[in-house]
C-alpha cells in the first residue's frame, strides 16, 4: 500500500501541534532596529509554550533594541495581499508590541541590511492600547540574547511524485530533489539552550523541529520533521 507523503505529513502536524512546546527562531534573519526603544533596556515578555497544553505553562522571552526577523517577512515593494512588514506599514511583534516601519539600509549590493522602526508603548499586552487592530503578526529574537543553533532543513528526497516513473534511458536518481537536505545556522531565542537531543519543538510560523543527537555542549543541532504548512503539494501541483 502507498500511502500519500501529504497525509503523512498532515497526521505528523496533528500529533506535533499538541506534544511541541513552541518557541521562536528565525532561519533568515535581517536586523529590525527600534529607533525609540531605549538603549540597553530588555524586557522579559510572557510567552505560552503550548496553547493546545495549558498544564505547559509559560517562559519568558527577552525583548529589546535590536531584534531579528525573517528576511521574507519584509518587501520593500509589496505585492498583492502582503499583510507582513513593509514601508510605512505596522505589524505586531508576537507576544509584544505594534512596530511601525520607519526606514530601510542597503548594503553596497542593494541588499536590506537593517529595518529601522518605531515601537507603540501602550500597544503591549494589558496596556492601554494591546487591542489596536493590525493584519500581520511576526516572530522574531532578540540580536542580543540569541542563541546560534545549527539547523537542517530536511524536504522530499524526490522531486516527483512517482520517481520511478522515467522514460527509457533515464534514471530515477534523476528525479532527486537538489534542496531535500539544507543547511543553515539559525537564531533561536534562549530558552532553547537546555534542549537535549529527541527535544521536539514548533518554531512559531516555521515548522516542527527536533533536537539532533550531533548536539553537544558547544552546538544544538535541530532537524527540520515537517513545515508547518504543505506549500510542497501547491507548487508542485501533483
Amino acid at each position: 500500500q502507498v500511502i500519500d507523503v501529504a497525509l503523512l505529513e498532515f497526521c505528523v502536524r496533528e500529533d506535533l501541534n499538541k506534544r511541541s512546546n513552541r518557541v521562536m527562531s528565525v532561519l533568515n534573519p535581517v536586523k529590525l532596529i527600534l529607533d525609540n526603544f531605549p538603549e540597553g533596556q530588555v524586557e522579559e515578555l510572557e510567552a505560552i509554550n503550548n496553547p493546545e497544553d495549558p498544564e505547559a505553562g509559560f517562559r519568558k522571552v527577552q525583548f529589546s533594541k535590536e531584534l531579528y526577523i525573517e528576511r521574507e517577512d519584509f518587501q520593500e515593494n509589496p505585492t498583492g495581499k502582503f499583510f507582513r512588514l513593509k514601508p510605512g506599514g505596522e505589524v505586531r511583534l508576537k507576544y509584544g508590541y505594534i512596530i511601525k516601519c520607519e526606514s530601510i539600509v542597503k548594503d553596497d549590493k542593494g541588499d536590506i541590511t537593517e529595518i529601522h522602526c518605531t515601537y507603540q508603548a501602550d500597544t503591549r499586552s494589558g496596556e492601554p492600547n494591546s487591542n489596536k487592530k493590525v493584519k500581520g503578526t511576526l516572530h522574531w529574537v532578540s540580536v542580543a540574547h540569541a542563541l546560534p543553533v545549527e539547523v537542517r532543513l530536511y524536504d522530499r528526497l524526490f522531486s516527483t511524485e512517482t520517481p520511478e516513473n522515467v522514460e527509457e534511458g533515464h534514471d530515477f536518481k534523476e528525479n532527486v530533489n537538489p534542496d531535500s537536505l539544507k543547511f543553515i545556522t539559525a537564531y533561536a531565542e534562549a530558552s532553547v539552550a537546555k534542549a537535549k537531543a529527541g527535544d521536539r519543538f514548533q518554531f512559531e510560523r516555521l515548522g516542527y523541529f527536533c533536537v539532533d543527537p550531533d548536539t553537544n555542549s558547544s552546538k544544538i543541532v535541530f532537524n527540520r520533521t515537517v513545515a508547518l504548512k504543505d506549500t510542497w503539494t501547491k507548487s508542485k501541483q501533483f
